[in-house]
């Protein structure tokens, strides 16, 4: 059953609202995030009718579209899934969907060669390898580094909205090391992904703004909020992280040159994968080689050198060689039995 552009919008604004269980939602809260969403993507701005939405909500119900989605309303009022796991993009591919995948994939095949779009391989081979495995029902030929049970996700394309309106969001924000949650204002900047985990660089609207790197993993509840939207006016957001690993800075902070040797063994896959763009070696020998990387001093450096063990050695800066020997000896501590 072919259907329209803007039903399969609604659709998805549905199904994302749906599975966003950290807030009740009412058939018109359902029937503003559909205005919204046709207004963003199509540029139609005369909303959508609450017969258009209850008919979306009966025809996801149904067979028709292979959904049977298991829309519920609890408390007479608001409409959830009944089976929390379930979304309508869980759903084998039908025959149209594949043909307009292929479709997709033939075009974006004709932008690799270009260096502008060289981004593009990774997605393209995805793609195809997801095109592959529905057509012939195998195992995919391609595994592709993931986190299946990676929280957070629901909140990318609320917060890319929002970046992309300019809009400002109410967080409520835990993180790891905080008893309690926090609800806060907040500008987003940029989403940024770091080893499959998501994060969002944005300002505060308290303490007269800090520039915070959430996860999004830790973010409770996101919701748009009529504070005014403060604009980035000073950062460059293409290059912001360019001097660090990872995502733990502050705007103020300044890079370094940290030097470590690694054995002859190891030295090799430093040399094929690079710990930071920056990378040069310096100097090698029959013991090793000496590397050097201009970074700013974070969590995830350290972690990222710890990893080596004994196979490398910090040279440089000395505020990072002591860090370094603290952590290692730390760890030593773990390992020791006490007598008798």
């Amino acid at each position: 059953m072919p259907v329209n552009r803007n039903a399969l919008i609604r659709y998805r604004t549905i199904d994302n609202c749906l599975r966003n269980r950290y807030k009740k939602w009412t058939l018109e809260d359902l029937i503003d995030a559909c205005s919204d969403a046709l207004y963003e993507y199509q540029g139609i701005d005369k909303g959508v009718s609450r017969r258009t939405v209850q008919a979306d909500l009966e025809m996801m119900r149904s067979n028709k579209l292979g959904y049977e989605a298991p829309i519920i309303v609890v408390d007479k009022r608001f409409y959830t899934y009944s089976d929390k796991n379930y979304s309508i993009t869980n759903i084998p591919l039908n025959h149209q969907d594949m043909q307009v995948l292929g479709e997709v994939s033939d075009l974006l095949k004709q932008f690799k060669g270009f260096s502008h779009f060289a981004d593009l391989n990774e997605m393209v081979s995805k793609l195809e390898d997801k095109i592959y495995t529905q057509k012939t029902h195998s195992a995919p030929v391609i595994d592709f580094e993931k986190n299946d049970n990676l929280k957070g996700l629901e909140w990318i394309e609320i917060i890319r909205k929002a970046i992309v309106a300019k809009r400002t969001l109410c967080v409520t924000y835990q993180s790891f090391k905080a008893r309690e949650a926090n609800t806060f204002c907040f500008s987003p900047y940029l989403l940024k992904e770091y080893r499959n985990r998501w994060f969002v660089l944005g300002l505060t609207h308290r303490n007269r703004g800090l520039l915070l790197t959430l996860a999004l993993d830790r973010i409770q509840t996101v919701e748009e909020h009529a504070d005014a939207y403060r604009e980035n006016t000073e950062l460059d957001l293409a290059t912001y992280y360019n001097n660090c690993l990872g995502v733990t800075k502050s705007s103020n902070q300044r890079d370094c040159e940290v030097v470590f040797w690694m054995d002859k063994v190891h030295a090799p896959y430093v040399v094929t994968k690079p710990l930071h763009h920056s990378q040069k070696l310096l100097s090698q020998d029959d013991t090793g080689s000496i590397f050097s990387i201009r970074v700013i001093l974070n969590f995830e450096l350290e972690r990222e050198l710890l990893g080596f063990g004994a196979k490398m050695r910090v040279l440089g800066p000395r505020v990072l060689v002591k860090q370094m020997q603290e952590q290692l000896q730390r760890a030593l501590g773990n390992y020791e039995v006490s007598g008798g």
